[in-house]
């Protein structure tokens, strides 16, 4: 039986997604009965729990919304060590959604201690946390993208007005201002004059030292899913129909009702065809392996289709579009699993 310890929780403020990707991967590795498995999350202070009541005492600390670095710091226990290191499992399956976690920190970790894992390596995760970074790679291969600028906090706190005159130049509004290293669109605020835009990148700033600016389009969302190594495949397309929201932003994301997963998308075939194929090359040019799920902006008017992000840890509940995406490829979220433990084991070996 392999041995797998899936790794949850964190200390970026996707930690709630998490761990509901957690509950998923859990829950549907040991119903397979050809897993054992073994929790380990991660606090939002950073220590870790191990064991079977690793996920529920995470989840239990969520719903009660105190932080854990308000609460008294307990002796070291046996359930906080992980047995002989990693040594006990044959892979390991993060499930950490942001910064430390998909940026290439517990991956380098893992490579330290020679254990296979799911997902990419130091290089594929840290490029693509970084938006800044990501963006200039699928520039040098040529992938088609929005228009964007980005900067420092350093360079905006010496330079306010000159940096909102050269944004208005550039990009014009609206547009969009993010955080250049976090996910599940935290931060990000839309910008339709100069006042709004200075208080978005007033909010990036405090959340990350590299900010980055997008053009604003009339556009469709558009996703799909890939998985493998060398020879990736990607998924049918989804598209993401936002309701009661100006764009797909956090609440929009997670609040229910907020926001609506079609798959397959209904878009043209050529148009799908031209979408796998970006994704495809993507992929590999951050050199991902394992999983990614690649977004897309499909422009309304001209219907030409523009390369937004690559995330190398997607959210994994089995109602999340990476794995809707493949289920409607034929794909099943146990068979998805069984892949990517698959790969990850190739990959290492």
């Amino acid at each position: 039986m392999v041995r797998v310890m899936v790794i949850f929780g964190g200390r970026s403020g996707e930690h709630e997604v998490s761990l509901a990707s957690a509950r998923g991967v859990i829950e549907a590795l040991e119903k397979s009965g050809r897993y054992e498995v073994l929790p380990v999350g991660i606090t939002r202070e950073g220590r870790w729990r191990v064991g079977e009541n690793a996920l529920s005492e995470l989840e239990a600390a969520a719903r009660r919304a105190i932080p854990q670095a308000q609460e008294p710091r307990a002796p070291a226990t046996r359930d906080e060590k992980l047995p002989n290191g990693f040594g006990d499992v044959d892979v390991v399956f993060p499930v950490l959604h942001g910064p430390y976690g998909e940026d290439g920190t517990v991956q380098g970790l893992l490579e330290l201690a020679g254990v296979p894992y799911v997902g990419s390596g130091v290089l594929g995760s840290a490029v693509s946390m970084d938006k800044i970074t990501m963006k200039k790679i699928f520039a040098f291969h040529g992938l088609p993208q929005v228009n964007w600028v980005g900067l420092t906090r350093e360079e905006w706190e010496c330079d306010p007005e000159g940096w909102i005159g050269r944004i208005e130049a550039l990009l014009g509004y609206p547009c969009f201002v993010k955080p250049s290293n976090l996910g599940s669109s935290v931060g990000i605020s839309k910008a339709r004059d100069a006042g709004e835009l200075r208080a978005g990148l007033e909010e990036a700033a405090e959340l990350d030292r590299r900010i980055i600016v997008e053009q604003g389009l009339d556009a469709r969302e558009i996703e799909v899913s890939v998985l493998g190594n060398e020879w990736p495949e990607v998924s049918l397309p989804g598209e993401i129909v936002v309701r009661n929201r100006d764009f797909y932003d956090y609440r929009a994301k997670y609040t229910e009702g907020e926001s609506e997963i079609v798959v397959p998308a209904r878009i043209p075939d050529e148009t799908t065809r031209a979408i796998r194929e970006i994704a495809r090359t993507a992929f590999r040019a951050v050199d991902a392996a394992g999983m990614a799920r690649v977004d897309f902006f499909l422009e309304r008017e001209t219907g030409r289709v523009l390369l937004n992000e690559i995330n190398t840890i997607p959210g994994f509940t089995p109602t999340s579009g990476y794995a809707r995406f493949w289920a409607a490829s034929g794909l099943s979220y146990e068979q998805l699993l069984d892949r990517l433990i698959r790969h990850a084991l190739e990959r290492h070996g």
